[in-house]
């Protein structure tokens, strides 16, 4: 890992940028001069979008930028693969999350749980903290035993009483197998398909337009980020990231607040 800009190599053929902690601050601001870079990147090589947000909350960013028709976007941390802008599910993995539940109501009885209906809805057993789930997201409250009535694409875990500190040790005490997880910036758990993470959309999404990883750019801020800044021919960690984020990536770059996405686009575009 590098924490300064590396000289300009040659121009990335795709870019991945994350959504949350990465385009847009955690008070869902945006800055001019990263949408103005965005859009400058996306009028010469595709970009991707992405997240871990389902779908009905990740168009509205797409739109915001103008991505181009006929793109792709990343969802739910990598379980959706979806078509810009129509939302056609070019891929989709799912799991049975019962035994994962069972576990939270154990260990985390007071943790609220939601899982990602197919219409970027969610099914929550509590409401979440306002635009924890995305500014505008539908919910509908059930009971724990109705959660899940079919394979999900992720299951989420989420306290505000706890501290990411505690999440990292709720992850340990659940000993979850089967499934990939991954611990965000507060106390959130995002459970997901075992082996699936944002560079398995990824793969789908550069098979579909041809291209290869190493010409792939990659920004990210979060956990969940990691995979996908391995996976890419360049990775960048937001100035904000975690250690481990960082040691993953191949430079770090300033944070969300100081237009850090802004600041590794105008290299090349």
């Amino acid at each position: 890992m590098t924490n300064g800009p590396r000289p300009v190599a040659a121009a990335p053929t795709v870019v991945a940028l994350d959504i949350d902690g990465t385009l847009i601050d955690h008070d869902e601001q945006l800055s001019e001069a990263v949408v103005d870079a965005v859009r400058r990147t996306a009028a010469q090589v595709p970009v991707i979008l992405a997240t871990g947000r389902a779908w009905s909350t990740t168009r509205p960013v797409a739109e915001r930028f103008g991505l181009p028709t006929g793109g792709f976007v990343v969802c739910s941390n990598g379980a959706r693969t979806l078509q810009y802008p129509d939302g056609r599910v070019v891929d989709e993995r799912t799991f049975d999350p019962t035994t994962v539940i069972a576990s939270v109501r154990k260990y985390a009885p007071n943790a609220r749980m939601a899982v990602e209906e197919h219409d970027g809805s969610y099914l929550v057993t509590a409401p979440f903290p306002d635009g924890d789930l995305g500014i505008g997201a539908k919910i509908r409250v059930v009971g724990a035993d109705e959660l899940a009535p079919e394979p999900v694409t992720r299951l989420i875990i989420r306290d505000p009483e706890q501290s990411e500190a505690d999440f990292v040790q709720l992850a340990e005490r659940l000993g979850l197998h089967g499934v990939s997880y991954f611990v965000g910036w507060t106390a959130w758990l995002d459970i997901a398909p075992e082996g699936v993470d944002k560079s398995t959309g990824l793969k789908v999404a550069l098979a579909q337009l041809g291209l290869e990883p190493d010409g792939l750019l990659a920004i990210g801020d979060g956990r969940n980020d990691i995979e996908m800044l391995t996976y890419a021919g360049r990775g960048i960690a937001m100035g904000s990231s975690p250690d481990e984020v960082k040691v993953a990536a191949d430079e770090v770059t300033k944070s969300v607040q100081d237009d850090g996405v802004a600041a590794i686009l105008n290299r090349w575009f």
